[in-house]
């Protein structure tokens, strides 16, 4: 292939806004794109730092833009300030051979580029707002704004891609888009990017917890998709088969008080370890250190987090939601409810298959799961876009 030019557009990145899973999916494949000879610019937000910088082969352009009101008016004004921000470097760099956009928040400046300049994009669902609220249509009006531009952006992209069959699933259920405009791209991840040397009981140990307690690890947002609830709830069956268990649970989120109120008032408060928001050295330190991290979500569009944990050669379990489990081979597979998940850590904790689960995880990643496989197929992608443009679909 040739070499291109590339726009990335995204509310987030590594180098920029981090939110979630969109930061590292859209630098770091950039990172290999750039790496392969391509010409990568990213176009996201700004908190307090350059507007322009190189970054391990990747151009960053961050948008000041008014941060008050709710989500939606500040990415109406965040996709403003990307519009002149993206005219500015054609002027400077040359026209872009793909534009690409991460879910929804940028979709008003990819809309308004092919509107009034003729560009077309393509786009990555990472998730979508009927699954980021628990499987159900929010009826308040950011709701059915963001849901409306999920639609557009699939109506008037050129390609889609989409991280897991699940997932597409769900988007197909909902937005009704064609096969034929549907490319199935997987997360990736770098190999050993989470693996560490740690002593697990002195990061216990840092945390007020003894040093040879087995600790089973949340890790992402306290919200009601992602299930922290059905975690804690589990919790008391998980104590009568093993006393000495704890749990550690990072993320911020709307839940996050409700969970602590769980743990209070279901008495498990004192092996409950409520952190927040982690850095990143210390989420690291965690996959290292615990015994097993659990996935009990809700909806789960992909599952970074399960790349994440066998990447550090965890076992893993998860509801199914998480597609990314081959049952009793990467990991557990457990029901949407308390009892299932305090009974698959329960078999964990027992040691049952336990050796092998995590290591099995990390050989999908070198075979799978990498980000040169995934930025392989994302240029597969943009190849039958580039096709797409030169037959004026």
């Amino acid at each position: 292939m040739i070499k291109l030019r590339i726009g990335m557009f995204s509310w987030e990145s590594l180098h920029s806004v981090k939110v979630g899973g969109v930061a590292p999916h859209v630098s770091e494949l950039s990172e290999v794109l750039a790496s392969k000879g391509h010409e990568v610019h990213i176009f996201t937000r700004n908190r307090g730092l350059e507007p322009h910088a190189l970054i391990n082969g990747v151009h960053y352009h961050r948008v000041d833009h008014d941060q008050s009101d709710g989500v939606v008016q500040q990415m109406d004004r965040m996709c403003d300030s990307m519009y002149w921000m993206f005219l500015e470097i054609v002027d400077r760099f040359g026209q872009f051979d793909i534009l690409h956009g991460h879910d929804w928040h940028p979709v008003n400046v990819l809309c308004k580029l092919k509107a009034e300049k003729g560009l077309s994009f393509l786009l990555t669902y990472h998730s979508t707002e009927w699954g980021r609220n628990g499987n159900v249509h929010g009826n308040w009006w950011e709701a059915k704004t963001i849901s409306h531009r999920e639609w557009l952006a699939g109506y008037e992209s050129t390609e889609v891609i989409i991280t897991s069959e699940v997932l597409k699933k769900e988007v197909q259920f909902l937005y009704h888009i064609p096969d034929h405009k549907i490319s199935l791209v997987p997360n990736g991840i770098f190999l050993d990017k989470i693996r560490k040397d740690v002593d697990p009981g002195e990061v216990k140990k840092r945390f007020g917890i003894h040093p040879l307690a087995p600790v089973v690890l949340f890790i992402g947002r306290m919200s009601y998709q992602k299930g922290p609830d059905m975690l804690v709830k589990a919790i008391g069956k998980v104590l009568s088969h093993r006393w000495d268990a704890q749990f550690v649970l990072i993320g911020e989120g709307e839940m996050r008080a409700h969970c602590e109120y769980l743990a209070r008032s279901m008495g498990v408060k004192h092996v409950s370890h409520f952190l927040g928001y982690a850095s990143d050295e210390v989420s690291r330190d965690w996959y290292n250190a615990a015994d097993i991290v659990c996935v009990p979500s809700r909806n789960e569009p992909f599952g970074i987090v399960v790349l994440e944990a066998w990447d550090a050669g965890k076992t893993v379990v998860a509801t199914d939601a998480v597609k990314l489990i081959d049952n009793f081979k990467n990991g557990v597979t457990v029901y949407q409810n308390p009892d299932s998940i305090a009974w698959g850590i329960n078999y964990m904790l027992d040691g049952l298959g336990k050796a092998g689960f995590g290591e099995e995880g990390r050989r999908l990643i070198e075979e799978v799961y990498n980000w040169n496989e995934v930025a392989d197929s994302t240029l597969k992608v943009y190849d039958k876009a580039l096709k797409d443009n030169e037959q004026g679909r």
